[in-house]
């Protein structure tokens, strides 16, 4: 259950630090030199990957502006669907200039195709992965075609219920995919935290059996961290230089210094969680001297007899342990024994 997966060399699963992803989308904002600005920074936070969306407003919808065709309230109100992946499309002639300036980086990228030239066109950059976006989990044949490539693959199953979800991984399995990762998901941008429900994470985790991640459309930091202790082996947050800087997908981003914490502190819940051991800590042994024991508290002679008054559970810990106090009382001390010394067993009769 749960087979790791790797990515450009990097193994990823429930055994290693969380896979942090860069979610470029359309913070570009139109401007080459900001989508570089992004993976520089990126790179800089620590993050493992960069993603990008491949796509233009002719391949993913069509140029009508009829009712279908129009968004009605939410961050993209009173465009039509045509007008707003115009604005956010990612050039594709940018593609190999963004794919080199990532490897000269030593930073994975990667990208969401949304149809099979865009397939083509990545697969003449040579990406290591792909993954498929929410809104996309539903079409089966780009699924199968993106299996096709034998690249590992990550599908977002943000509006997918169980069976979509289950439909979606079979149709990666018939395509060829060998390794594949789902990413549990809630498609509002942003989304309210409540709504993410991370208990699905290790259910998700036992009925498909897949190494299983988080993405996460929330507005900081809380609900993808809380997902690690769930189990979550992939994190993906939308990121951007400046969260005011208006574009499509800014508002519900992370800035720079945000994903550098979301790095920081998702490998700090990683290791957090360890291993079932109930044993003592190397960072509790030099702690011990200071548990309670019992110690005198009136001199005695040998011969005396123990009582009530003459002994007390105390810290440090150097005498005998306090569950020891019951063969203690009434029993006789063989030598003598100063006030506040330690109880030794072998001090008693």
């Amino acid at each position: 259950m749960n087979p790791n997966i790797s990515i450009a060399g990097r193994k990823i699963g429930p055994d290693y630090a969380p896979y942090i992803i860069a979610e470029l989308s359309a913070n570009h904002n139109g401007k080459l030199e900001t989508a570089l600005k992004i993976i520089e920074e990126a790179k800089k936070a620590g993050a493992d990957a960069i993603k990008l969306q491949t796509y233009t407003a002719d391949t993913i919808t069509l140029d009508c502006d009829s009712e279908d065709f129009q968004i009605h309230g939410g961050l993209w109100d009173g465009k039509t669907l045509y007008q707003l992946y115009k604005e956010a499309q990612m050039p594709w002639d940018w593609h190999a200039i963004l794919f080199e300036h990532a490897r000269k980086l030593g930073i994975t990228i990667f990208s969401s195709p949304f149809d099979n030239t865009a397939v083509d066109l990545l697969e003449s950059l040579n990406a290591p992965a792909y993954k498929i976006a929410s809104f996309e989990a539903v079409d089966l044949p780009l699924i199968k075609y993106v299996a096709s490539t034998g690249k590992p693959m990550i599908i977002s199953t943000g509006m997918a219920d169980a069976e979509e979800i289950q439909e979606a991984i079979d149709a990666a399995h018939e395509g060829g995919c060998k390794e594949l990762a789902i990413l549990h998901c809630v498609s509002g941008y942003p989304a309210p935290a409540a709504d993410y429900n991370l208990r699905t994470i290790p259910d998700m985790m036992r009925r498909f059996g897949l190494v299983t991640g988080l993405s996460d459309h929330t507005l900081d930091n809380t609900t993808a961290i809380a997902s690690v202790v769930m189990g979550a082996s992939i994190i993906e947050k939308h990121f951007t230089l400046n969260r005011s800087g208006g574009g499509p997908d800014d508002s519900f981003s992370l800035e720079p210094a945000e994903l550098a914490a979301l790095c920081r502190d998702s490998k700090t819940a990683w290791a957090a969680l360890g291993e079932v051991d109930y044993g003592r800590k190397s960072s509790e042994l030099g702690n011990v001297k200071f548990r309670r024991s019992l110690y005198f508290v009136k001199d005695l002679k040998p011969g005396d007899v123990i009582t009530p008054e003459a002994v007390r559970s105390v810290r440090p810990g150097f005498g005998a342990s306090p569950k020891q106090i019951e063969n203690v009382l009434g029993k006789r001390v063989n030598v003598a024994v100063s006030i506040n010394s330690p109880v030794r067993l072998e001090d008693v009769e």
